[in-house]
């Protein structure tokens, strides 16, 4: 067995059940509070073999339709590469781990990569339960994938824990011609369940590390806050950065 595979957070292969009498709505997905199941490990050595070591680290995982990128987007995220041409469809669950440093932390996602097709989603809903945070992507240029985000979100409420950290990404916004999905949509439907958005590119890496690090930034400050420091607002941070680095285009 690998290290990966032997590592501490391994979670149960059993479909976790909905909590009726949990009383969440959708506007609660993005409420505050401290993540229950992060991992806080002082110098702990990363299980990646980069040697890196870390303070803390979280489990986030990638959700959305197939094909509308989400391979894509780890991989830009964790090699600074992207996969061009057509490749094989992610099966099942796949995770990579990268540490970052955020603020005076080292910070550790575990970040899984989930199968979009409904064939695999009994499979995915096993590992929603202790997951920190999810970015949830459709395609820009697919209107179905855009049109299946309010049922995602029910099944995100449905499975997650009440704390956890939701992000809805518009990708594949590199592409101007075949466009199909408004960013002003995106923002609308974000709102209205009131959860963090941005448009991102995998392929030019637009807002690429942006998401991953305002996500980073949220579980850290959840998680090692002090009493008397201001909550940190997700969208906020975002809206800045992207204004400072002259990203808000369409």
């Amino acid at each position: 067995m690998s290290r990966k595979k032997a590592a501490k957070g391994k979670v149960s292969s059993k479909s976790p059940k909905a909590s009726p009498s949990s009383g969440r709505t959708a506007k609660g997905l993005a409420a505050a509070g401290a993540p229950s199941s992060a991992l806080v490990y002082p110098s702990r050595p990363s299980i990646s073999n980069s040697g890196e070591f870390y303070d803390i680290a979280f489990k986030v995982m990638l959700v959305g339709d197939s094909g509308v990128g989400k391979t894509c987007l780890l991989v830009r995220f964790k090699d600074g590469a992207f996969l061009a041409g057509s490749f094989i469809s992610t099966v099942g669950i796949d995770f990579r781990n990268k540490v970052m440093s955020i603020d005076s932390f080292k910070v550790k996602l575990q970040i899984w990569d989930t199968a979009g097709q409904e064939r695999f989603r009994s499979v995915t809903h096993a590992y929603y339960r202790d997951a920190n945070a999810l970015l949830l992507l459709y395609d820009v240029n697919n209107r179905t994938s855009f049109d299946n985000i309010r049922a995602w979100l029910t099944e995100i409420h449905e499975y997650t824990q009440q704390d956890v950290v939701v992000m809805l990404l518009g990708n594949k916004a590199d592409s101007t011609h075949d466009r199909v999905v408004k960013r002003e949509e995106g923002e609308k439907l974000a709102k209205e369940f009131g959860v963090p958005f941005m448009e991102t590119s995998a392929k030019s890496g637009l807002n690429v590390e942006l998401a991953f690090t305002a996500v980073a930034k949220e579980l850290k400050h959840r998680t090692m806050k002090e009493p008397d420091e201001p909550k940190f607002q997700l969208q906020e941070y975002v809206d800045k950065e992207m204004r400072v680095a002259g990203c808000c285009r369409s």
